[in-house]
């Protein structure tokens, strides 16, 4: 009964232990990214962002380049030749050069690898987290971010958003008068219209939530064929029973 209840607790803990992480962030109601991890064209787009603006500081250390490249359509020469900058072989783990030490000084604390973010976090939470930058003289790169508020990280995305401004509004209580942010609006200075940011921000989510689980599709679709299994199974079990005991009554 103990190891039931012990194991039990556990089970819990870990299905929990994402909403506690995003709960730690903070009150910010989070946007739906509304992923299809099936959708490849997506995924390939956002492996393309992922390789252009995100991996100069962050790892994949656990991801192959090739496992990607086959699991999200793009072909092997295509994928080495436009998505690979380092001259890493395709069999690579998806690293980059940056020391530890090194990006510690120049962030305050060294950027996370991404293998798992979108399992730890939430694909929400990154969605969110990518429209959340403003601009904010007084930090260290000029952005502060209202989802993770005084985030070491600069707004890597800004060519493409702009420079968003924050929205903000008084409130009273009890006499005390605070300034609250209720929202960014860009500058309109970026590349991308808002929609177009959006989209770009949703498969960058999208391919981070394919990397957390390279599997998942597979794992799905050999669920139902399992699933299917027992229940003919079950149906010959039964007929099996009614079978033998028929001679019995």
């Amino acid at each position: 009964m103990m190891k039931k209840l012990i194991i039990g607790l556990f089970a819990l803990s870990v299905n929990l232990l994402p909403n506690m992480v995003m709960a730690a962030s903070g009150s910010v109601p989070l946007m739906e990214a509304n992923n299809d991890i099936s959708d490849q064209p997506s995924l390939q787009r956002g492996a393309k962002l992922f390789m252009n603006y995100c991996l100069g500081c962050h790892q994949m250390q656990y991801q192959r380049y090739e496992r990607t490249f086959r699991d999200i359509g793009i072909p092997t020469e295509v994928g080495q030749e436009q998505l690979i900058f380092d001259g890493s072989k395709v069999g690579s783990h998806i690293k980059n050069a940056i020391g530890k030490e090194d990006a510690a000084k120049w962030f305050g604390a060294a950027p996370p690898d991404l293998t798992n973010v979108a399992r730890v976090r939430g694909s929400d939470w990154i969605y969110t987290y990518l429209k959340s930058f403003y601009k904010d003289e007084s930090r260290p790169f000029g952005v502060n971010n209202t989802l993770f508020p005084s985030v070491g990280m600069p707004h890597v995305l800004q060519e493409l958003q702009g420079l968003p401004t924050a929205i903000t509004e008084e409130v009273t209580v009890d006499g005390v008068t605070t300034v609250h942010i209720t929202g960014t609006e860009t500058d309109g200075t970026g590349e991308m219209s808002e929609g177009e940011y959006d989209d770009a921000v949703r498969d960058l989510t999208n391919f981070l939530e394919y990397v957390g689980e390279p599997t998942r599709l597979e794992s799905e679709a050999l669920g139902i064929k399992v699933i299917g299994f027992l229940i003919i199974l079950f149906i010959l079990a039964f007929m099996l029973k009614k079978e033998y005991w028929r001679d019995v009554h």
